[in-house]
């Protein structure tokens, strides 16, 4: 098994070579005779594309079918908050951390999950601890849904650095949401969506671009 590599983002997801069966013909339709790593690509090339709902029939199916690696699908954890299955996606980040406890990211998910599901103060105090996470600016960012520092804290943080830029705006975006400041939640996604940070966000940089498209307008 792959080892994992700390950080939402830059998560490996283990060799899924087995060929998975379908539970229902529903299921079935897209993803018959697929190996699980196939799956993946093809889920996350479907939420990339904006069509969330389809992404989630391959993911639900690595999930079911390799329950072994079914905690390190963050991927699925965020198609789960935009298809508004809270309950499930609050799950999903509570078993991440079990195979990946460093990773501020998957603490702010599971925030963002609670406050949807159960508003912002039930989110607080559902805030799941994290270790050491040295990413520019995640120890700020968890500092901030925690409550103890402000968003303009969290920008001063990133500096200059393109990626930490990218990661503050971002989570902002996310935060500012979740508090109910539309207005500021709308520019930071605008700014987190912009193409210079492409290369810099990776996948999430595409988590942004979905956010954009379907909450951010």
């Amino acid at each position: 098994m792959t080892s994992p590599r700390r950080g939402i983002a830059g998560w490996v997801v283990p060799n899924l070579g087995v060929v998975l069966l379908c539970l229902t013909p529903a299921a079935c339709a897209p993803v018959l005779g697929q190996t699980a790593g196939e799956l993946m690509r093809q889920a996350e090339r479907d939420f990339l594309a904006g069509r969330v709902e389809e992404s989630l029939v391959g993911f639900d199916q690595v999930a079911r079918e390799r329950p072994d690696v079914a905690p390190q699908l963050w991927q699925r954890g965020i198609a789960l908050y935009y298809a508004g299955r809270y309950v499930e996606c609050r799950q999903q980040f509570e078993s991440h951390r079990l195979v990946n406890p460093a990773d501020v990211e998957n603490a702010t998910w599971h925030f963002l999950c609670v406050a949807e599901a159960e508003g912002p103060e039930a989110a607080l105090a559902a805030l799941l601890p994290v270790g050491r996470d040295g990413r520019t600016p995640m120890p700020e960012i968890y500092e901030m849904f925690a409550g103890r520092l402000t968003q303009q804290q969290v920008m001063e943080a990133a500096g200059g650095d393109p990626r930490g830029q990218f990661y503050a705006h971002l989570y902002l975006a996310l935060y500012q949401e979740a508090l109910g400041q539309s207005d500021a939640a709308r520019d930071s996604i605008m700014l987190a969506a912009d193409s210079r940070f492409a290369a810099a966000g990776g996948y999430m940089h595409g988590v942004a671009v979905v956010h954009r498209d379907q909450r951010g307008r």
